[in-house]
This record gives C-alpha cells, sequence and structure tokens, in this order.
C-alpha cells in the first residue's frame, strides 16, 4: 500500500484513493476521499483541475495536473481520470499503482477553465482524454443550468470513449437538453475544421469549450473562426509539463528601500478582505503576497498551471507569461498572480 509520512510544503494535502474506476483499457478515474479539515480548501469549480505528486526514483518526484471529471454540483468527492500516454512517465504510474486505500499528495483544486454561469448554452467539444474537464461542465450545466448543451466527442475507436455509459444515461434524462455527436477516427477520419465547422454552425451563439490534443484543439479554432463565433466565447484548456517543484513553499523575498521607493499600490481581495500593499515593480504579485504573508493561491510559479489566476479590476501589468489564458479571459481582466508585474500606480485585484 502506498503512503506518504507528511506533506512537502503547507499547501498540499496527503488524501487517500477512494476508489479506482476502470473506464477503459487505458483510462481509469480515480476518487480521492478528503480529510474533513481540508474540504473546504478543495471545494472547486467545474472544469478546473488537481495537481498530484507522484513518485519518482529519478527525481523524488514529478508533479502532474489531472483534470476533475466529477462535478461539485452532483458528486460527493472529487474525480480525476487519467488516460494512459505513451511514454508518458505520471499517467502510467498511476494506472499501474494506485489503488484503494492508497495515499498520494495532492494541491487543491486550479485553472480558469470553469464557466461563469451555467445558465446558457453550451457547445462543449472533447477529444479522447480531453473529456475530462468538458464532463465536469456537462454534467453541472445540467443539473444546475437551464440551458442546453451540445457536446462534439472525438476518439480514436468505440473501445475509446471514456464515460460511453454515464453520456448514454445522461442523454436518455436529459433528452430536450443535451445532444452528443461523436467523432469516430476509424470510421470518419481525423476530423477538419470544415466538418466541425458544419457541425458547429446551428450553434454559433452557444458558448463553446474544448479540450483535447493539440491537432483538435487547432482544428476548433480554425471551426470556430470560420463561423466567426466570438473569440471572447470560445473557451480553451491549456496544460503544459510542470519543471519546477509546485509543492515545495517559496522562499519569501527580500523588499529593498529601492524597491518601496517606486512601488505601486495595489488593492487585493482575498477571501473575503482586501489587503493594501505596496508593489514594486520588479516582483510579481504572488512574491510579494508571499512576503506579507498572505495565502495567495499558487502552484508553479512558471505561468503554466493557472492557479494564481484572478482579475484585475484597475490598473495594468505586464505578464512575462500569459500562454496558458485564452483570449476570453484576458477580455474578462484573467491575469496570472505568478507572472503579473505593476505598470500602473494604483491597482486593484480580485481572487
Amino acid at each position: 500500500m502506498t503512503t506518504v509520512d507528511a506533506p512537502h510544503g503547507s499547501r498540499s494535502v496527503i488524501v487517500t484513493v477512494a476508489d479506482v474506476i476502470a473506464e477503459t483499457s487505458d483510462a481509469k478515474s480515480v476518487v480521492f476521499d478528503i480529510p474533513d479539515e481540508h474540504r473546504a480548501r478543495f471545494a472547486y469549480k467545474p472544469g478546473q483541475f488537481l495537481t498530484l505528486r507522484i513518485p519518482s526514483d529519478r527525481t523524488g518526484s514529478v508533479a502532474r495536473c489531472y483534470s476533475l471529471a466529477s462535478s461539485p454540483h452532483i458528486d460527493e468527492l472529487p474525480k480525476v481520470t487519467i488516460k494512459r500516454t505513451k511514454d508518458g512517465y505520471g499517467s502510467n504510474w498511476v494506472c499501474d499503482n494506485l489503488l484503494p486505500g492508497d495515499q498520494i499528495e495532492v494541491l487543491p483544486p486550479s485553472g480558469t477553465f470553469t464557466p461563469k454561469d451555467l445558465d446558457v448554452d453550451f457547445l462543449l467539444f472533447g477529444a479522447g482524454s480531453g473529456i475530462t474537464p468538458v464532463m465536469s461542465i456537462l454534467k453541472s450545466a445540467l443539473e444546475q443550468g437551464r440551458g442546453k448543451v451540445v457536446l462534439v466527442y472525438a476518439n480514436r475507436d468505440q473501445d475509446s470513449v471514456i464515460f460511453a455509459g454515464e453520456l448514454r444515461e445522461l442523454a436518455r434524462e436529459y433528452p430536450d437538453r443535451l445532444t452528443i455527436v461523436h467523432w469516430i477516427e476509424t470510421v470518419q477520419g481525423l476530423p477538419t475544421a470544415t466538418q466541425l465547422a458544419t457541425l458547429a454552425a446551428p450553434f454559433t451563439e452557444y458558448n463553446a469549450f474544448m479540450c483535447g490534443p493539440g491537432p483538435f484543439m487547432d482544428a476548433v479554432h480554425d471551426a470556430l473562426a470560420k463561423l466567426e463565433m466570438p473569440r471572447t466565447r470560445v473557451h480553451a484548456e491549456v496544460f503544459n509539463s510542470l519543471a519546477g517543484d509546485p509543492f515545495a513553499d517559496s522562499a519569501p523575498i527580500e523588499i529593498t528601500a529601492e524597491d518601496e521607493a517606486d512601488a505601486a499600490t495595489v488593492e487585493v481581495a482575498l477571501d473575503g478582505e482586501t489587503h493594501t500593499l505596496k508593489w514594486p515593480r520588479r516582483q510579481t504579485l504572488v512574491d510579494i503576497m508571499l512576503a506579507k504573508g498572505l495565502d495567495v493561491p499558487y502552484s508553479c510559479n512558471e505561468g503554466e498551471c493557472g492557479s494564481c489566476a484572478c482579475t484585475i479590476l484597475e490598473g495594468k501589468v505586464d505578464m512575462e507569461n500569459d500562454e496558458i489564458l485564452d483570449p476570453a479571459d484576458i477580455a474578462d481582466g484573467i491575469i496570472l498572480g505568478c507572472q503579473a508585474r505593476p505598470t500602473s500606480d494604483s491597482l486593484k485585484i480580485e481572487f
């Protein structure tokens, strides 16, 4: 049995595997039992992900982000779904090793791939294991929302369809609200932008969310561009490999008198409280909040995971790396706290 003696940082939590579900021959869902004292920290939004600390003989550990397939509005316990990838150390370790009763270290939920309103109509695109966060949004919208949901779901073959049974049940339960279009590569070939545009044409007033391999995402983006769907209604989930160790606590920075002299002023709303801070131009928002002892949400510190996403209400910032944010996020004022440095003298930001 896999056990973990103690967390490797102040933000991570040791959780127990409650169940492991074989979804297909190469994909498994892992259900976690969260300790009662940490349940509030693990409240999540549809479409978010968890970061798992996976042991490694070579490096001690690797950090991997896996989307939550469960819905916070339906499912009692959080569940991630993981598909094996060729030479994918993390996915293969999870599928080969984790069993009910095992322990693993996890960071609280993160990510910006989540709807602001569940009452709108949704046009969802998923390919392969990209169905995972899409499934969380789909189930939440049907349970809590009032709009229609269209899912275009691409897979290599019929046996590769994750959640096939659950999707059939949902289609029966919501015949007037849920439409599912399966695209099977062995039958239809890889979907092209033109074919996807034809499928999406009746639903250009919907809100689009997509997740899947790069070529699939490119085809969906091109399809929606052909249909002139506003980028503010197009949302894409982007995962990048984390190079650092997000489980280790960052060392607090030193703020010098020179830093203070030219610092901006920022009001930060966090957990129901507002903090007024001096923000030196060369420091990131996460840096200064950690220096002041605030429990700021962050993970990779590389701009690759979205854990530190927040909303800028007033003022302007520069970001060294914002590739994980899509145009709709940026239009809504979403910034990454670990990448943001002030360019205006006064700012207001909300987590």
